[in-house]
């Protein structure tokens, strides 16, 4: 997300995005060697060297960054794979139709939802966190000790 944030700022220290981001240095090189060989960020050399986004986030797809990183964007699959199942396998067709509806939705919201949407959304902060939420308690609550005494 650092990346996205500062776009067109020139490139940024695999030290400065660990430290913002809050990731060990040598997991997030792993993440960006992938995401180079995929022509989504490229790197400078030098004193002023690092990472950054080759295109807008604007034009990067969370798809794209979900299909590098983790494979089939749900955890049913992929949908071909699913369709097969559907075709072959009468007794559990309606189980794998419901498993290829969740990665179709899944695929959507991916496929429609990019980096920048990400960075802009109203929920986040300067980071591109959400925003911690206040603890609350309910009033109707009965602690633990309370309980065993029911």
């Amino acid at each position: 997300m650092m990346l996205a944030r500062h776009y067109q700022q020139g490139a940024i220290k695999i030290r400065d995005i660990a430290y913002e981001e809050d990731l060990p240095e040598k997991f997030l090189e792993l993440i960006l060697l992938e995401l180079k060989n995929a022509r989504i960020v490229e790197s400078a050399r030098g004193a002023k060297g690092g990472y950054q986004l080759r295109r807008p986030p604007s034009e990067i797809h969370l798809s794209e960054i979900v299909r590098l990183i983790d494979g089939p964007l749900a955890p049913f699959g992929d949908a071909g794979q699913l369709r097969s199942l559907i075709d072959r396998d009468a007794e559990h067709r309606a189980l794998y139709q419901v498993f290829l509806e969740v990665r179709d939705a899944a695929a959507r919201i991916l496929e429609n939802t990019t980096i920048a949407d990400i960075i802009e959304s109203p929920g986040s902060n300067s980071r591109g966190q959400a925003k911690p939420r206040k603890k609350t308690q309910r009033a109707n609550a009965v602690p633990l000790a309370s309980r065993q005494n029911l």
